[in-house]
């Protein structure tokens, strides 16, 4: 009676199917009766052109899984997305690459690199294609002898070992209340968070900079490291005069600690 039933209303709404899409349903069923005909003994067997040719159809007309009987319509759409797979992994194969290099060639790379040291990937390619070998120079890196050089010490490490002799210096803007801009200059000692020098101007400049530095540390005691930004300010007058009274320049682009007193001065509120 439910088979009646549907049969009854596939009949009525048939005048609004379009026609190509009810020959798309009208193969489908005359391909399972020949697959039904096909049947000896038991189960139904499909073949790969049948399973091929409901793919195709359900591709171009999905509206065939409400006319599939010998199968699921699940089994169907689970064909579908596992050809679809298929596919693009025949596509995306690989299709072979650049050749292997020789042994005989990999082995005169290592010699080469462990017998000259000072040679480098472009100096040991440049005499490979000298005599005649046609390898590419990332080849050459690849498969030299890797040197290991002794650790060298990060900046974590840098900060503990020389904290006593590190400082910050700044530079960051004050508003007035008569709208007018001043530029504070500060130094800071990393150990113990001591502000060393501190000092306002207008109009700052190279030249001025280099005289707060020189008056923040005078005579002997000044620092073997200070750390700044790449400021423009910091140009090569200041670099000379640090030069002459400190031993060495550190330079981090990170957020410093004369970075982060300037940040915090800048939200403090003024009344």
């Amino acid at each position: 009676m439910i088979g009646l039933l549907c049969f009854v209303l596939a009949v009525l709404a048939s005048p609004f199917k379009s026609r190509l899409r009810l020959e798309a349903e009208n193969a489908a069923l005359r391909h399972q009766l020949m697959v039904l005909r096909r049947r000896l003994h038991g189960r139904v067997r499909l073949t790969n052109h049948d399973r091929w040719f409901l793919i195709q159809l359900y591709r171009w007309f999905p509206s065939i899984l409400q006319v599939l009987a010998i199968i699921k319509p699940e089994t169907l759409v689970r064909w579908h997305r596992a050809g679809f797979r298929n596919y693009w992994r025949w596509k995306s194969r690989r299709r072979g690459g650049r050749p292997q290099i020789d042994t005989e060639l990999r082995g005169l790379v290592r010699q080469m690199s462990v017998e000259n040291p000072l040679w480098d990937a472009p100096r040991i390619h440049g005499e490979l294609l000298k005599l005649g070998f046609q390898v590419a120079q990332s080849s050459v890196a690849k498969y030299m002898v890797k040197r290991r050089g002794p650790p060298s010490q990060g900046w974590r490490a840098f900060l503990r070992n020389h904290a006593p002799d590190i400082a910050a210096m700044d530079l960051f803007v004050v508003p007035t209340i008569g709208f007018d801009l001043l530029y504070a200059f500060v130094i800071i000692r990393l150990d113990r968070r001591d502000l060393i020098w501190i000092n306002v101007t207008a109009n700052p400049t190279a030249e001025w900079v280099a005289r707060q530095v020189t008056e923040a540390f005078p005579w002997d005691e000044a620092l073997r490291y200070l750390i700044r930004d790449r400021d423009r300010i910091f140009g090569r007058v200041v670099t000379r005069r640090l030069g002459h009274g400190h031993s060495g320049q550190a330079y981090c682009a990170g957020l410093t600690l004369a970075e982060r007193l300037c940040r915090t001065v800048d939200r403090i509120d003024p009344a």
